[in-house]
């Protein structure tokens, strides 16, 4: 089952709304979904020798003032947070691989869910409606959302075990299906260095395009490559700091819409998400195609930093 969204908004007026107008999207993909819901939302990007970190912790009752001093002193950088429920962002001008190094050593409680200039993640297990709730979305301004509602079927109900999964910087990945073949790129990706925290095959997924848009590929490079590398049966919906991708496997046997006005462009498994969208009803809507990678903004040329 499980079921995504995605909206970019291509009128800047409708961007202060973005948060009200995904909320009633993700809320009809719960029948799909109920186990977990998570988004992804682009905003508020930092300057360009600033990281912004999406952590999270199984706890809201958590410390993440003590957190930011201690990579204040012990690494002589910047560092401000901002708590959300059991997630926090964190805005910093260290070197990432320093800062996720420092946080594993020190605090290995937190997880680090998504990183880039303008991206933040949020995800907990849960019906939608309660997530977003938890994570006060419904008033958020921003560019893009993509969002995800879980059924498991491979793994456990865990907020880590949730879409999205970080996939690079600014780069996030939410999944409906099921990979035949990801233990076998698990093993070839962990030794390439990459790490993973679930055994979810989404993360699979994701890893694989970190490692191909380390290589120097495009986003579309990195899809075209997918689609011979990865088997099996799904529908991916990409977000970069500038837009999002779709792809759907070579038999496409999972449902996918979208839709295109002047106003905005829509993802969705199911149409029904999409016709909460204002002027829904003069969209132009097609079934994507199989294997055939559609982008907006500029995802098409988007590359890991």
């Amino acid at each position: 089952m499980c079921g995504i969204v995605g909206l970019y908004l291509k009128n800047e007026k409708w961007r202060a709304d973005l948060g009200k107008l995904f909320q009633p999207m993700l809320s009809e993909m719960k029948s799909r979904g109920p186990d977990s819901a998570g988004v992804a939302i682009y905003r508020n990007p930092v300057a360009d020798n600033e990281l912004k970190l999406s952590l999270a912790t199984d706890t809201a009752a958590y410390d993440w003032q003590q957190l930011a001093k201690s990579l204040q002193s012990d690494l002589s950088v910047s560092a401000t947070i901002n708590p959300v429920s059991t997630h926090a962002i964190l805005i910093t001008d260290a070197d990432e691989s320093a800062a996720v190094a420092h946080l594993k050593a020190m605090y290995p409680e937190v997880r680090v869910v998504g990183s880039g200039q303008s991206v933040e993640i949020f995800k907990e297990v849960g019906l939608p409606d309660d997530v977003y709730e938890q994570f006060s979305l419904q008033g958020a301004s921003g560019t893009h959302m993509i969002g995800h509602t879980r059924m498991a079927t491979e793994s456990a109900v865990t907020t880590a075990g949730s879409h999205p999964f970080a996939t690079g910087a600014d780069l996030c990945l939410v999944h409906n299906g099921s990979l035949s073949n990801h233990n076998r790129h698990r093993e070839e990706l962990e030794k390439a260095g990459l790490v993973f925290q679930t055994e979810n095959d989404t993360e699979v997924a994701a890893a694989y395009m970190t490692w191909r848009l380390r290589q120097g590929l495009t986003l579309h490079q990195a899809l075209e490559h997918a689609i011979s590398d990865l088997d099996g049966f799904y529908t991916f919906c990409i977000g970069t700091g500038d837009g999002f991708a779709v792809l759907r496997d070579p038999i496409a046997c999972k449902h996918a819409v979208l839709a295109e006005t002047d106003d905005w462009v829509a993802m969705a498994t199911e149409y029904r998400s999409i016709d909460t969208l204002p002027g829904s009803e003069h969209a132009n809507i097609w079934e994507p195609k199989p294997q055939t990678i559609y982008t907006w903004g500029g995802a098409t040329g988007s590359k890991a930093a």
